[in-house]
């Protein structure tokens, strides 16, 4: 793959949240908040470099979001963006993917990202590929064959 005409994007599942038990409006817990922060922070020392980050509105992809951009600083900030909860079909959000001339990442929730992946890499949003855990990321490198996986990282690898 040649690494001038890669585009990247990235899959963000929140971090945990509390349960609805707990809050109804479901916010990042002190963990989820920490292992998204751990998160972050290794991304930072990577250098990654986003147009935009996205996320569904639920108020714990907000504060993923909000935390993720405190570390990278998104040239276009965070938005709330229709088509990322939970039950959304994939094919609205894959559609932008395709069309996008920008690095993005997407902050949202099961089993919407799984299904987005899969439509992704392999064509089929019913065929499950990929289970992210909470606060994971995945990043995605569109070139002129699709879609390819780069890269995963999780909370417990971003400790070291």
């Amino acid at each position: 793959m040649d690494e001038r005409r890669v585009l990247q994007c990235y899959l963000v599942r929140h971090g945990e949240a509390r349960t609805g038990a707990e809050d109804p409006a479901r916010p990042l817990s002190d963990r989820g908040r920490e292992e998204v922060q751990r998160v972050a922070r290794h991304l930072a020392t990577l250098g990654l470099e986003v147009a935009e980050i996205r996320h569904s509105g639920k108020l714990r992809a907000q504060q993923t979001a909000e935390i993720l951009a405190e570390h990278i600083s998104p040239r276009r900030g965070i938005r709330e963006t229709e088509g990322l909860a939970p039950n959304d079909d994939p094919q609205r959000t894959l559609t932008e993917l395709e069309a996008a001339r920008e690095p993005l990442m997407l902050v949202g929730h099961l089993p919407h990202l799984s299904r987005l992946a899969s439509a992704l890499l392999v064509g089929d949003p019913e065929r499950d590929i990929l289970w992210l855990e909470t606060g994971a990321i995945v990043c995605l490198a569109k070139a002129e064959g699709g879609f390819h996986l780069r890269w995963i990282l999780t909370p417990e690898l971003a400790r070291g």
